[in-house]
């Protein structure tokens, strides 16, 4: 353990050393310290500047640490549990693409993948050119939701693939909702392979006692948090933490020296260094306060007619007698409509409890939905904007809100006075939507953009690589024409980032009817060439047998 002292942030204050001191700057950047804009009204910007620093004297280099980076780093591990960690700034999409460029050393190496994962984890497998086998996650009977792959689904791809590299799963889900990770992470150590977590939403796991487990406390090998999710870094400031014998350290390093900027910067470093400073000194009673908000939150929404809160937390005792889930499943088929009857959907109704594929939700995550079934999430969405709270994201059905540790009561009691006035308005406007968004029984269509997977269980190896498509091998067609050809383009509903489509693959039906559903519900798009996505990019008929990746 460093001796240092509590709450101390050595690049945080070796940069304000850098700023008091206000030498006359013949280095980059620029802009000289803000003084480029000293005669403009450059605000808060202004400010930063003067410590947006680089790679001299004192400041040490992020890629060859030496000094308060390095220090930072390992206070950082400290902190978080890990052996070793690593300041990203470049946000998880580095840590992810990193993490899979150092297990996949070699063209077709092969990875076991979960489905729904961030699009830079594809990114990562284009450029590793390795295989991935795709795992389907389990569906959470209540709520509809995908969260990790069930623990015998990664056994049996371990069984199958004995010679894969690593499994990489995302936890927690973009809604807060996870499951067990450490057997998981056993039965990878059993297989002499590392688990790799996308914890990019799990940054504070671990810090309260309310809060779920971290999983690096679980035993995952890599894990990559983004830090300005959930916690207090600035933008794109994230961390790689590490443990155990399994990951080739001195190439990772390389690796991220690969993805990262050589220039990175000083302020975002500085800010994850402040960041975990504060939590040392102030987490406690932060997070204190903030859980009892998120507490007033929940207690507070069982008394709204309409506007409810997923309960993710309660099990039945069918589960505890028999260890399964009556309304929960792998998911092996990729569209579960009518799975999910909106009887099973109230969740507050302790007299009728129902059963879940995971055990832990964030009280941080609040996930809003409209009893009746009649608003879409994207429609929340819209409301509560327009009353002044800016909610995270949203999908056909659910709207998130991220709350944390700079969360106050007062923050709560305003959020509480515009669900009730929401409420009122809901009396006046109570008929189904039937043009809006496209919605007109919410409970009749895929859940969320986080449910992004079609298929077995365990998929056969799908290739990935860098090579763009031919122009005379693709064609623009209508959306609703595409069933059962391949993919040219990546499809990615945003938030969260989750591509529905990967170049290469196969247009299923029940991906159609998603898309079509997306679209008409307002949903946002990247990577298609089309962005309103009334048409989409495939391979030419004749090349759909051999698809291009």
């Amino acid at each position: 353990m460093n001796k240092h002292k509590e709450g101390s942030a050595p690049l945080w204050e070796a940069l304000n050393r850098y700023m008091k001191r206000a030498d006359t700057s013949f280095h980059v950047p620029g802009h000289k310290n803000g003084r480029m804009y000293a005669q403009t009204d450059s605000g808060p910007l202004g400010n930063a500047m003067k410590i947006d620093a680089t790679e001299i004297t004192g400041l040490d280099d992020l890629h060859h640490p030496e000094g308060v980076i390095r220090e930072a780093q390992e206070l950082a591990a400290d902190y978080f549990g890990a052996e070793e960690t690593h300041f990203l700034v470049g946000g998880s999409t580095v840590g992810n693409l990193a993490l899979l460029l150092t297990v996949c050393t070699a063209p077709g190496d092969i990875i076991l993948v979960q489905r729904n994962v961030h699009k830079s984890v594809i990114h990562g497998l284009m450029l590793a050119r390795a295989q991935a086998v795709f795992l389907a996650p389990e569906i959470g009977g209540a709520s509809g939701l995908a969260t990790i792959p069930a623990l015998q689904t990664v056994c049996e791809a371990l069984r199958r693939y004995p010679g894969a590299k690593g499994v990489l799963i995302t936890h927690p889900n973009y809604y807060g909702m996870g499951g067990e990770l450490a057997a998981l992470a056993e039965q990878c150590h059993a297989a002499g392979v590392p688990l790799l977590v996308d914890e990019a939403h799990g940054a504070h796991y671990g810090l309260a006692a309310e809060l779920p487990p971290s999983a690096l406390s679980q035993g995952a090998d890599g894990v990559v948090q983004s830090t300005h999710k959930m916690l207090g870094a600035l933008t794109m400031g994230a961390m790689l933490h590490v443990q155990g014998p399994l990951l080739d350290r001195p190439l990772l390093r390389q690796r991220l020296a690969m993805v990262q900027s050589s220039s990175p910067s000083y302020l975002v470093m500085a800010s994850l260094d402040l960041c975990r400073g504060w939590l040392e000194r102030e987490g406690r009673a932060a997070f204190a306060e903030s859980l009892n908000a998120a507490r007033k939150l929940k207690a507070a929404l069982k008394q709204l007619k309409r506007i409810k809160m997923l309960d993710c937390t309660r099990q039945s005792e069918n589960r505890e007698q028999n260890g399964s889930s009556v309304f929960s499943r792998p998911a092996s088929g990729g569209n579960n409509k009518g799975d999910i009857h909106p009887d099973h959907l109230h969740l507050h109704d302790m007299d009728n409890p129902v059963v879940h594929s995971y055990t832990s939700q964030d009280p941080f995550k609040a996930v809003l939905y409209d009893g009746e079934g009649k608003w879409s999430g994207y429609r929340l969405q819209e409301q509560l904007e327009r009353h002044g709270c800016v909610p995270e994201m949203s999908d056909e059905r659910y709207t998130v809100l991220a709350l944390g540790p700079g969360t106050r009561i007062e923050d709560i009691d305003h959020l509480l006075g515009v669900l009730h006035s929401m409420e009122a308005e809901m009396v006046f406007d109570s008929a189904p939507n039937s043009g809006d968004d496209g919605i007109t029984n919410i409970a009749c269509v895929e859940l969320s953009t986080w449910n992004n997977f079609e298929g077995e269980a365990v998929s056969e190896p799908t290739p990935f690589g860098l090579e763009p498509p031919v122009k005379e091998e693709i064609e623009m067609i209508e959306l609703q024409q595409s069933e059962g050809r391949k993919a040219a383009e990546m499809v990615i509903p945003y938030p969260p980032g989750i591509p529905l489509l990967y170049p290469g693959e196969p247009i299923a039906a029940g991906v159609v009817q998603r898309l079509i559903a997306l679209r008409n519900a307002g949903a946002r798009f990247q990577g298609a060439t089309d962005p309103s996505l009334c048409r989409l990019q495939v391979y030419k008929k004749q090349q759909d047998t051999g698809g291009r990746r």
